[in-house]
């Protein structure tokens, strides 16, 4: 196993150092804008993605079926196991965790810590690792599933679902059964049998994933966490031309790295204010229990099983000759409800803000985070944007509840397939839909705006609300 570290788009500013940021967030849609700002790539996964795998939704394939009883009625559902392919090569199988959200077709997925998941309020999470370390398709031999659980024969299908049903009990506080005699005898016993587990770690990151720093040092440490044997340390394409090496403490340009290694951008004394935007690569199998969140508003997933899998991380390094220097990073932030923006100022001056009217001050050379609102099912889209192309952008949807926790039940489960999309329907981003194969009304639009401007050595959030509606389709 080994990974590739590579170097990529170094951006830099001119002399005014003047940063812009501007954010929307809604229910349905969001974007991010500046006039006259150059263009510059914005990351597929957001730039919020902390490290792991990143996939797509092929289906539900290996399943049979459940009943649901909500709301005084019973719904026959499919229950099983969903395969994605991995960007870059590799194969997952995952559970549902979130029985009454619909997936959205070809969906993508980024791995992601259970805090930002509801599996963080989720006293029952560890259980439901439990059931996936001792149950289909981690335990293949379905002989010796049946005899320890008491089942009776197994098929693969009937595993999946009564593997799914336990899960869905614990994730969802489902009432539901599986329809078939023995698959409902494996729900049972797993639900009986299950113990608390810890949370699995990443399967790769980097750490921080955003650093700062003046010119003529080196930027870092960015710490290299994952289970590959040997990892392999690229300088930046335009190394020649930049000046900008991956070192170690010391100096020493690096070519390998293991588990632990300290990599630092050692940036020249002469260079230009600006950023460079580093990726990491391995090829390791994803513990079981890592959780699966949607880029955007699609159903909740668990990995239940891993090939060997491609997997990556982002790390960004921000350096200018003197001033406030931030380093900008971001995360869901489930427990508050919001998005957290994380900045480190590695300058020789304060960076302060306003935000909802409450003024804050990060100290040269100290960090702090602030909590942005998002409404739950919202996306929304902030994007960090200066002279000469730079951009940073984080975008997502906040999903940090299931259906059946968070409002009423609904009466169709989403996970209901249909021939042109097994395991749900295509939702877009308009929050918990009722129906397979529809779209329910769109909720009313809350948005939060940002600006910020960088003045000299300081810089000031200025937080506005903005209000529109959108029509019931």
């Amino acid at each position: 196993m080994f990974a590739v570290f590579s170097a990529s788009s170094v951006r830099r500013r001119g002399a005014a150092r003047r940063l812009t940021v501007a954010a929307v967030v809604s229910g349905l849609i969001a974007t991010g804008s500046m006039a006259g700002a150059g263009a510059a790539a914005v990351d597929d996964d957001g730039g919020q993605h902390q490290g792991g795998a990143v996939a797509t939704l092929d289906g539900l394939k290996t399943f049979d079926r459940a009943v649901l009883h909500t709301n005084g009625r019973n719904h026959e559902i499919p229950a099983g196991v969903f395969e994605m392919t991995v960007d870059g090569g590799g194969r997952l199988k995952t559970y549902c965790i979130d029985i009454h959200n619909p997936t959205q077709e070809q969906a993508k997925y980024l791995e992601t810590p259970w805090n930002q998941t509801s599996l963080g309020t989720n006293k029952n999470a560890g259980r439901i690792r439990w059931i996936l370390q001792h149950s289909y398709p981690q335990i293949d031999d379905l002989a010796a599933l049946a005899k320890e659980a008491g089942t009776g024969p197994l098929s693969e299908r009937t595993a999946a679902a009564g593997t799914q049903v336990a899960i869905w009990r614990y994730s969802d506080a489902a009432d539901v059964d599986a329809l078939d005699p023995q698959a409902e005898k494996l729900a049972d016993w797993l639900e009986k049998a299950a113990r608390d587990v810890a949370e699995p770690k990443a399967s790769f990151s980097l750490e921080p994933n955003a650093v700062s720093g003046p010119a003529g040092g080196r930027l870092g440490p960015v710490t290299v966490r994952t289970d590959a044997d040997r990892v392999t340390v690229n300088p930046p394409a335009d190394a020649a031309a930049s000046g900008i090496k991956v070192t170690d403490a010391a100096g020493k340009p690096v070519t390998s790295a293991v588990n632990g290694a300290q990599l630092y951008f050692d940036v020249p004394a002469g260079a230009i204010d600006g950023s460079a935007t580093l990726t990491a690569q391995a090829t390791t199998s994803v513990p079981v229990g890592r959780a699966f969140a949607g880029a955007t508003k699609s159903q909740t997933q668990i990995l239940a099983g891993s090939s060997e899998t491609t997997v990556s991380a982002d790390a960004t390094a921000t350096w200018a000759k003197a001033g406030a220097i931030p380093a900008l990073s971001a995360k869901k932030n489930c427990v508050k409800g919001g998005v957290d923006i994380t900045a480190t100022n590695k300058g020789d001056a304060p960076f302060t803000f306003e935000l909802m009217g409450f003024k804050h001050s990060i100290p040269a050379r100290a960090s702090r985070t602030v909590t942005i609102p998002v409404g739950e099912d919202q996306a929304y889209d902030f994007t960090i944007t200066g002279p000469d192309g730079f951009e940073k952008t984080f975008k997502g949807v906040l999903d940090c509840k299931t259906t059946g926790t968070s409002g009423p039940e609904t009466d169709t489960p989403s996970s209901q397939p249909s021939p042109a999309s097994a395991g749900g329907t295509s939702a877009g981003l308009e929050g918990d839909l009722a129906e397979t194969g529809s779209s329910s009304a769109t909720p009313m639009i809350a948005g939060i705006a940002i600006a910020l401007v960088v003045i000299g050595g300081g810089a000031v959030f200025f937080l506005r609300r903005k209000k529109s509606t959108a029509t019931e389709e």
